[in-house]
Parts: structure tokens; sequence; C-alpha cells
């Protein structure tokens, strides 16, 4: 059984429709205009709407467009005493579920009301499975099951479902991306699109447009209209990476966009309205940056709506270890960590949070060659790594030994000469001349 809102401007046709409705079990909600149907549903509670074509000022199917415009995902089935395919065509491509002709017969309605319903039931069945992935695609990049962890998964899923601006406030390398991620993901724009700027390394002249977008001829090289990061993450989430390196002027742009949801490409005099949620991140003191003038109060109060904290992880050491395990499971599989090697990792600060332990571990795993991460093979903890054990004369053979980690590190980084080195700790230029003299040796 389900609330049914039926929006008709003559009274008698509402009478017959609202009798309908209660011998069939439904209750009924009557009302003779489209205001007073879009004021009902702000109200909560719709299942269905049942809406006349024709009514004198905005029609059936102006309410199915404001509907979408304010968000309100609530079916609608057109009826109309003028029947016509053009009628019909127009109902069903501007949302319209069904389309049905006065007088409308107690069995045709019957039928269009069971069909509705059980599209319904569906699509919040859908909405239920989809909304289960989402939150477990997005912890299953989270990882940890402390205290401080959970309180900002718990912060999260409350947040989530809003419209709220979200401003994430921690020390690089404490996963501030993967929570905004993961706040996108829970949220009913998880479907849409997911844009981050990074404020601190897009060049100081280029960010208006990265922005905003531009129009062709606006500025030397700009040879076609370009769409900004606003307009791409229209229905979706924009994320503002250190938010605290916006140059003050831009700020001020910014701040209108936020509280108009609407802005101007660089060169352009036409407005464009856009509907995107803000999530912005910082590792800095954001209200110290106030106090000093180098960021706009105005700007900071707008995007503090829902702070949150990302926790570093010397302040959650109980996570340490499943962090660790899921990031050697990622590196190789087949890899365990020796306890001593686990004791090292727990008690270690840190600085660089996540990101490091990871990096850390991705090397280590490099490094060993019998499938056991120990504390040796982590080199910036334990000091210099012994050379591992080996047979024979291979025992202190350290040409042996730098080969053999080179190539590790190349296998793992497929060739890629760039990481391999910056995983290896040593330039780039370094290791092209190891692998130069190695070469020159072998030849």
């Amino acid at each position: 059984m389900a609330t049914i809102l039926c929006v008709d401007d003559e009274a008698a046709v509402s009478a017959v429709l609202e009798h309908a409705l209660n011998t069939m079990g439904h209750t009924p909600i009557v009302v003779s205009s489209v205001d007073d149907a879009l004021n009902t549903v702000a109200g909560g509670g719709i299942d269905l709407i049942i809406s006349d074509y024709i009514m004198p000022g905005q029609t059936g199917l102006d309410l199915i467009r404001l509907l979408e415009r304010d968000g309100h995902r609530v079916p609608v089935i057109i009826m109309t005493g003028f029947s016509s395919i053009e009628n019909a065509v127009a109902s069903i491509k501007t949302g319209a579920i069904d389309y049905l002709t006065k007088p409308v017969m107690a069995d045709t309605l019957d039928v269009a009301l069971r069909q509705a319903l059980e599209m319904i039931r569906l699509r919040r069945e859908n909405e239920s499975i989809r909304t289960e992935l989402r939150v477990l695609r997005s912890t299953r990049q989270l990882v940890g099951e402390s205290e401080p962890f959970r309180a900002i998964m718990d912060m999260i899923a409350m947040v989530a479902p809003t419209r709220a601006t979200v401003l994430l406030q921690g020390e690089s390398g404490t996963g501030k991306e993967l929570f905004a991620r993961a706040v996108h993901d829970q949220s009913p724009r998880a479907d849409g699109p997911f844009i981050t700027i990074n404020c601190a390394a897009v060049p100081e002249g280029l960010v208006e447009s990265a922005l905003f977008g531009h129009e062709k001829g606006a500025f030397t090289g700009a040879t076609v209209r370009t769409a900004g990061a606003f307009e791409r993450a229209h229905c979706g989430t924009l994320l503002l990476d250190e938010i605290t390196e916006m140059r003050l002027d831009l700020q001020a742009k910014l701040l209108r966009v936020i509280q108009e949801q609407e802005f101007e490409r660089v060169g352009g005099s036409q407005p464009i309205k856009v509907d995107v949620r803000i999530i912005a991140t910082t590792n800095r003191d954001l209200k110290a940056a106030v106090d000093d003038g180098r960021f706009r109060s105005d700007l900071y109060y707008r995007l503090n709506v829902m702070p949150i904290r990302t926790i570093p992880l010397r302040e959650r050491r109980e996570d340490i270890p499943r962090l660790a395990q899921h990031f050697v499971q990622r590196a190789s599989e087949g890899v365990s960590i020796a306890p001593a090697a686990m004791q090292l990792l727990v008690a270690a600060d840190w600085p660089g949070n996540v990101r490091e332990l990871a990096n850390a571990i991705e090397r280590a795993v490099i490094l060993s060659r019998n499938g056991t991460l120990e504390p040796h093979h982590f080199v910036d903890l334990a000091g210099t790594p012994a050379p591992p054990a080996a047979n024979g004369s291979d025992l202190f053979d350290l040409d042996i030994i730098e080969r053999d980690t080179i190539g590790k590190a190349l296998t793992a980084t497929r060739g890629n000469r760039t990481r391999a080195a910056k995983l290896l700790g040593i330039s780039e230029r370094t290791l092209r001349n190891k692998l130069n003299g190695k070469n020159a040796r072998q030849n």
C-alpha cells in the first residue's frame, strides 16, 4: 500500500480518484496545483504522484521538471482528458512512468498502480544494494579498526547523504583523498563524477581556468572552449586538495560559486548553473591561515560546515598490523611479516603516515629473498640492512646482492626505472649508472 499524491484542478476528478485509491487500500492526498504538490512532496512520505497534464499555470510536465530540479525522485503518472500520441510521448520523454486517459477506469488505474509500485520497489531495492556496494567499495581501501578510525567512518556515514561541504584536515599521508572518496561513494552522488583539483600543483596562472574553464580566445593558447572542474563535476563532487594554496582573489570567486552554485568561464559572460558538492583538504591549520590573513574567513566558515580531522598513524598504532598486512598482500602474495619486524613497524613514529608505511612495505618486499620481511629489510627504521643469507661464495658478494635487488625492483615496477629508483631510495641517474656498469661487466 502506498501514499499517493493526486494533483488536479478539477474537484470532481480529484474526488473520484480519491475514492478509487481509498477502495484499493492506498492513502490519497489531494491538491489542486503544482505549487501545492511541490510543498507536499518537500514534507516527505510521498510514494507516487498522479498528476493532470493540463492545469492553469503550470502543467503536469512542469511538475516533473521541478521535482527533478529539486532532487525529488518521486515517480509521476500523467493523466489527461485529451488523449493523443504526442501528449503520451511528451509525458514519457519528460520522465513520467505512465500515461492515463480520462475518465480513468478502476481496473486500468489498478494495473497502472501495481506496475508503478513494483517499479518503485525494485528501484528502492536496487538503491539499497548500490548503497551497500558503495560502502563496501570505499571501506575496502580504508583499513582500520581503532577507535579514532571508526569515529571518522561514523562521521562520514552521517555527512555523506547530505549536501554539506566537508573540510578534511590532517597531516600529509593520512589518507585525506581516500576519506573524501568515501564521502562521495556513500552519497547519493556516487554515480556522478568525482573531480580532483590540487590547488598546490596547478600553475598559479592556470588555477582560475582549471576551476571555471575558459572560452575560446580568452587568453593566448585558448584555442577551444574548455570546461573547468566545476562544470565537469556537475551532479557530483569536487575535491579541492590543499585549499590553503589558493590565491586570495580566487578565494572570493570560489566563495561565490559555493553560495550561488553559479559561475562564468574565463573570458565568458554567460552564467553557468551547476550542482556540485565541495570537499576541501589541507595539511595546515586553516584557522591559523585565517588569523594570518592568508585565507578568507567567510570562505573558511563556508568550507568548515563539517570538519573532519584525519588521524596520524602514531595516534592509531593498533591499526598498523592490519595496514601492514594489507600493503604486503597488495605488493606480493605469499609474503609474511616476522614478529620482530611487526614490532618495529608498530613502534615507529611514521612522520609520513600511511603513505610512508605503504612505501616502506613495498620496498621491504623487494629487498626480501625468502618471503619473510625481517627488521633489516626496513632500512629507514632499522639502520643499514644486514646482507641476506646465501650459500658459499655468495655470502658477502655485494655485487650479487645489489644486482638481485635492482632486478627485483625493476620486476616489481614492470621496468619503470623512475619508480624502481624511488623504491630503492636512490636517484634515477644512480640506477642508470649501476645498470650501465652491470651491462659493461657482462660484456
